[in-house]
């Protein structure tokens, strides 16, 4: 089976990313899970912080799949950090009617860049649907309860930085 790349910020991973991930893995044997770094924002967890948060996430929910998983970091555009680690499939989870449309345009024009890889979409399951990273670093950075949101491994690390 080829190579997916699944690119994000996973800042931190959640619910709704490990649910793709997931998918991922029964689409692919080997996931490749890019993290963007953007020099321009201040992440919440380091890049290290959130390699080993997804590593310590997947191991928790199905174990024994974390070595057909790698992470890496990537500051060019996903298609590229696909095409680099030897990708043929570019995965890209989808919560709503919104993501897809703004996924199709980015569909269209990576398959222009990079007519060699394929994206794929995988839908969020309904409980996963209106998680986002975003709202989880808000809602946790306000004293709010986000264990329905994230696997346990990033519940502790929030708390750990509250502290």
């Amino acid at each position: 089976m080829p190579i997916a790349f699944y690119p994000g910020s996973f800042d931190p991973i959640t619910n709704g990313h490990l649910d793709v991930l997931i998918q991922a893995l029964n689409v692919s044997d080997t996931v490749v899970v890019g993290i963007g770094i953007e020099a321009s924002k201040k992440p919440l967890f380091t890049f290290d912080e959130r390699a080993d948060l997804i590593k310590e996430s997947l191991a928790d929910i199905v174990p024994g799949q974390e070595d057909r998983v790698s992470v890496v970091a990537f500051s060019n555009l996903a298609i590229d950090a696909a095409r680099k680690a030897g990708a043929t499939i570019l995965m890209r989870g989808l919560r709503d009617g919104s993501d897809l449309d703004y996924e199709m345009q980015m569909a269209g024009m990576n398959r222009e860049m990079a007519p060699e890889i394929q994206t794929v979409f995988l839908p969020a399951s309904p409980l996963n649907r209106p998680i986002t990273a975003t709202l989880v670093r808000q809602i946790a950075a306000m004293g709010g309860d986000v264990s329905a949101f994230v696997p346990a491994p990033v519940l502790a690390a929030l708390k750990e930085r509250q502290s």
